[in-house]
């Protein structure tokens, strides 16, 4: 079951019904099988994440049709998911965050992807840890590390903090390496570009179409969760290397960003920046919102950007963009757009011509 919650007065530019429908294509593609779904409108947060007759409801609901998971469309506080799990005994409560994190894991490929989303769960557990996670690794353990009279839960916090302590560690070497890899490319004097996008808006088609990588593209949320660079030849004759990194989405939670955070580098690195927009998806405008927001996070605000509006072979023929009010809102926010479709190969030399424009 699906549960969302909306607060009156939330600056959230999704409508409630479309942030719950991307949840249900985030536990579709987690392997969940979506029975039911709730929405409920509150003036502020409760202590259960939803109202106390909403709650009567969910209990109803969750023995009728034996539903064995709820999930919640926002990050619940821990005493949140406690007290919603408290009252739906024998059901499973999993937030938001808890789900992206879950694809995560199952789509890591590489040995720094693994790391990345292994601190990112430990990062989100910690503060809910509650006595019950003992299938915590025990890393540090034998004589000596345990103090007198100390508890079950503050050996898994202390257990947890070492973990999170080594997988930092290790992934700070990644991320030397990745430094001293970005410099020989800087000394290569190669510009540097980056696909940046809502998740699913197919940036990795696009790197295939520009490239010949081979990358694989799926028609799903996060199917790319490392970097991969191929370099390619503009019209001018330049060669410049071009990134794809992992998608972003509305509600990115901070933790997966952190944790992520030299994977994200690559976008720091790059000269031009490439924002990726599914124009065919009824929430294009509020995708890019997301995406832009993220980019302002991690401080690339002002970083040189072309708009790829992609997918425009998925509209129908008649559509005619400029006298779409909502398409000319985002075309405005890039100083230079392109209608393509990275499937076809529609609109993919005007982009390379872009490129060249930008990096002259």
């Amino acid at each position: 079951m699906l549960v969302g919650v909306h607060i009156k007065g939330s600056r959230s530019k999704w409508r409630p019904k479309d942030s719950i429908a991307e949840l249900k294509e985030l536990a579709s593609g987690a392997g969940a099988k979506v029975v039911d779904i709730v929405n409920q409108q509150l003036t502020k947060p409760t202590q259960t994440y939803v109202g106390k007759g909403k709650l009567e409801t969910l209990l109803e609901t969750v023995k009728q049709k034996k539903i064995d998971t709820v999930i919640c469309d926002d990050e619940l506080k821990p005493t949140q998911q406690l007290n919603l799990e408290n009252a739906l005994p024998g059901t499973k409560v999993i937030d938001r965050t808890a789900l992206i994190l879950d694809i995560f894991a199952s789509r890591a490929q590489t040995h720094e992807g693994r790391l990345q989303v292994d601190l990112a769960q430990h990062e989100y557990l910690l503060p809910r840890l509650a006595g019950q996670w003992t299938h915590l690794e025990r890393l540090g353990g034998g004589i000596g590390t345990r103090g007198p009279g100390e508890s079950q839960i503050e050996t898994d916090r202390r257990l947890a903090r070492n973990r999170i302590g080594k997988l930092k560690k290790d992934i700070e070497k990644v991320r030397q390496h990745r430094k001293r890899y970005q410099q020989r490319r800087k000394r290569s004097d190669l510009p540097i570009i980056s696909l940046v996008g809502y998740t699913n808006a197919g940036k990795s088609t696009l790197l295939n179409k520009l490239s010949s990588a081979k990358v694989a593209a799926e028609d799903k949320l996060f199917s790319t969760l490392d970097p991969i660079t191929r370099k390619i030849q503009l019209k001018s004759g330049k060669e410049v290397l071009l990134t794809d990194t992992v998608g972003f989405i509305q509600k990115l939670p901070t933790s997966l960003i952190a944790a992520f955070r030299a994977t994200l580098e690559e976008a720091e690195e790059a000269d031009l920046l490439i924002h990726v927009s599914d124009i065919s998806h009824p929430n294009r405008s509020e995708h890019c919102h997301a995406v832009n927001e993220v980019l302002t996070n991690l401080g690339l605000k002002q970083k040189p950007k072309i708009g790829a509006l992609n997918k425009i072979d998925l509209l129908p023929e008649e559509y005619l963009p400029y006298e779409d009010e909502s398409l000319i809102n985002l075309m405005n926010q890039f100083s230079q757009t392109v209608f393509c479709s990275a499937e076809t190969g529609f609109g993919i030399g005007e982009l390379i011509n872009a490129i060249d424009i930008n990096l002259a």
